[in-house]
């Protein structure tokens, strides 16, 4: 394969990815969940990245509840429309991640750096350790 054509190929590829990412872009922006608390005395919907988007009332149930259990139970019915849309997101970019890289745990916060480096540090050829003076021959 000549020079030019390993270029024309790698061009190739970024614009593969670049669409990709437009596309799963376009996807995450239409994410959303919903959520009705058990006896039905609010709905929650949820958007993109868990932004409420709406609350309302179905019933008049909400009237009979104290406003610690209004609070809890908007708060309750919230998480779990939350919830929803983390799950969605997470299906969205699983397929885009590489093995053993937890998406539900990327959507959420919780991924650390033992998540996208390795522990063992990047592999270079034995050239590019020699040059960077990490070669263990040489010590």
């Amino acid at each position: 394969m000549s020079f030019d054509d390993h270029v024309e190929e790698l061009f190739a590829e970024y614009q593969r990815q670049r669409s990709s990412v437009t596309t799963l872009q376009e996807r995450m922006s239409k994410v959303q969940g919903s959520a009705t608390s058990p006896r039905r005395e609010v709905t929650v919907a949820v958007g993109q990245n868990g932004v409420l988007t709406e609350i309302s009332f179905p019933t008049s149930a909400y009237r009979r509840m104290t406003p610690a259990e209004l609070q809890a139970t908007i708060m309750q019915t919230f998480t779990e429309a939350k919830e929803q849309v983390m799950e969605q997101a997470a299906a969205l970019i699983a397929p885009l991640l590489p093995p053993g890289m937890d998406a539900a745990k990327m959507v959420r916060g919780e991924a650390g750096p033992d998540m996208y480096l390795p522990p063992e540090g990047p592999r270079m050829t034995s050239g590019v350790r020699a040059l960077l003076g990490l070669d263990p021959e040489q010590r």
